[in-house]
């Protein structure tokens, strides 16, 4: 979901004309088709994975996972992953190089510095799942020692490799929706955003920090005391960046004069959820703790609040805001108030609880318990919650289905919105901007409100381009002073027949057809 939005939004918000490397953008996209595909037909076909969503091993290895269901795991995810990379790559280039011409780094979108964080997290915290799945595979296929204690293998090495992966991966979630946050609420508050500085240095923090924290998962697997005080106290202080970011939120909705717009109210359900889930962060973070508490439905509440609130209603506010953008269209959402208080009271209802029901002592991962153990009206208020929630969701669907198909056109810029995004007539030409602005403010749109009409009339930069030319402009990196003109490529199919051939590969190696994987390469 994030990348989706980086991909069409960058550009735009930016000053830019496209993505660094459109085709490299095109093969990450059909990776992820194809693998994607692959791991939804092993749906379809009864052979779904069956090791659960982090695949420890010996339950995943040919003795606990015989068949090709956990294949469909290894090889799928290593193929989707493929794709992630693709397009980090990408983000990370597009906004060091291809801005709009006066866009230094203290003047970029806080979005960009957000998307920019992300994308070296997931360079860099990718590529331990991609080798322990590898190593997996490898000793799947071949009986290669790697996790089997039997054999002379370890099987806490998978733990170490996948939450290296895992637990940078709940900040990658959270931080691009903190990247809509900083986005959306100044304009909500119709307000600049309060310390800009302070909140790039918080996502930074936080990104470098959750590379600290992994074992964060492993405490009750024998690790070392010394070990665990480190890891806690990690984990403890990587609250100290996050209670930045919302501090400054809040210094800025004190600052401004908000307007409980439909993404306010999302915004505000995220910062309600969000602290919540953030607390109980906290206490798990204390090793005698969580030693009580682990693999209990306390986790399970926990979880969810932190990637519910922190991702999915932030994500909802982002809807929205920029529905208007991608539509061109005006957006009544009669049905967004009544679809609101239905997924919160769901929500609430479904998993407040369960915090309670861990504490009791009910283990995740089961189907049915004995009765008398105090869980049941936990339980009944949980399940009735749910379809609360799910109404909800079922209610915003039917809200952006209508509201694209039986709008009227509607204005360039609904919200009073200060990045380059709402400087473009809607929904946006293929080329983003008739001629590239030149940036001498960080919200450039407040600072010189005739900005979309100069770059309509072509007064910016590149403003007599040939139609059937696609070029932009590439940046210095921290002055955004302009280089050099850039001319894109022409469409083209190949990339998508190299990610076939990509996904041959894999598919070769999936079912153990080795005569195709040389063709493939």
């Amino acid at each position: 979901v994030f990348e989706g939005f980086a991909v069409y939004l960058l550009p735009k918000l930016l000053g830019s004309r496209d993505l660094a490397f459109p085709r490299l953008t095109a093969y990450g996209f059909w990776c992820y088709v194809f693998g994607g595909s692959m791991m939804i037909f092993s749906l379809l076909w009864g052979i779904a994975p069956d090791s659960g969503w982090f695949m420890y091993p010996p339950l995943s290895s040919t003795l606990g996972a015989p068949g090709i269901n956990s294949d469909f795991w290894l090889i799928g995810i290593t193929f989707v992953e493929i794709s992630a990379i693709a397009a980090a790559v990408e983000i990370t280039v597009t906004v060091l190089r291809y801005r709009a011409p006066g866009m230094s780094l203290s003047k970029m979108p806080i979005f960009a510095w957000y998307a920019l964080v992300t994308a070296v997290m997931i360079l860099t915290g990718f590529p331990p799942l991609i080798l322990g799945s590898i190593l997996l595979e490898l000793e799947r296929a071949f009986d290669m020692p790697f996790f089997q204690a039997a054999a002379g293998g370890d099987a806490l090495l998978w733990q170490h490799l996948f939450w290296l992966f895992g637990h940078p991966e709940v900040y990658i979630i959270f931080l691009p929706a903190a990247g809509a946050i900083s986005t959306i609420l100044p304009v909500m508050a119709r307000t600049g955003l309060l310390g800009y500085g302070w909140i790039v240095a918080a996502a930074v923090a936080l990104g470098v920090l959750s590379f600290g924290l992994w074992v964060h998962h492993m405490f009750t697997t024998g690790i070392p005391h010394l070990g665990l005080a480190f890891f806690s106290a990690a984990s403890t202080l990587v609250a100290v960046p996050t209670a930045v970011q919302l501090f400054i939120w809040i210094g800025t909705l004190a600052k401004g004069a908000p307007r409980l717009h439909l993404p306010m109210l999302w915004l505000l359900a995220f910062f309600a959820t969000f602290v919540i889930g953030g607390l109980t962060g906290v206490m798990v973070a204390i090793v005698p703790f969580d030693w009580q508490v682990h693999d209990t439905y306390f986790i399970v509440a926990h979880l969810h609040y932190v990637l519910i609130g922190g991702f999915v209603f932030p994500m909802l506010a982002a809807l929205y805001y920029w529905l208007p953008h991608f539509t061109g269209r005006k957006t009544y959402f009669n049905l967004g108030p009544t679809a609101f208080w239905l997924v919160v009271i769901g929500f609430h209802g479904t998993f407040l609880l369960l915090h309670w029901a861990g504490l009791l002592g009910m283990r995740r991962r089961i189907d049915s318990f004995e009765p008398g153990q105090g869980w049941e009206a936990i339980n009944l208020i949980a399940s009735v919650s749910s379809f609360v929630m799910a109404i909800g969701f079922a209610l915003i669907a039917i809200d952006v289905i209508v509201s694209v198909l039986a709008s009227v056109r509607g204005s360039r810029d609904p919200w009073g919105g200060s990045t380059l995004d709402w400087a473009m007539p809607t929904p946006p030409a293929a080329y983003n901007f008739a001629s590239l602005p030149e940036v001498s403010a960080r919200d450039p749109l407040w600072a010189d409100p005739d900005l979309p009409a100069k770059i309509a009339r072509g007064e910016g930069y590149l403003g007599d381009w040939a139609r059937d030319r696609r070029e932009t402009l590439t940046v210095e990196v921290t002055t955004g002073a302009p280089r050099y003109v850039v001319v894109f490529p022409a469409n083209t199919g190949f990339p998508m027949a190299m990610s076939a051939v990509t996904g041959l590969f894999f598919l070769g190696l999936l079912t153990k057809a080795y005569w195709l994987v040389p063709l493939a390469l």
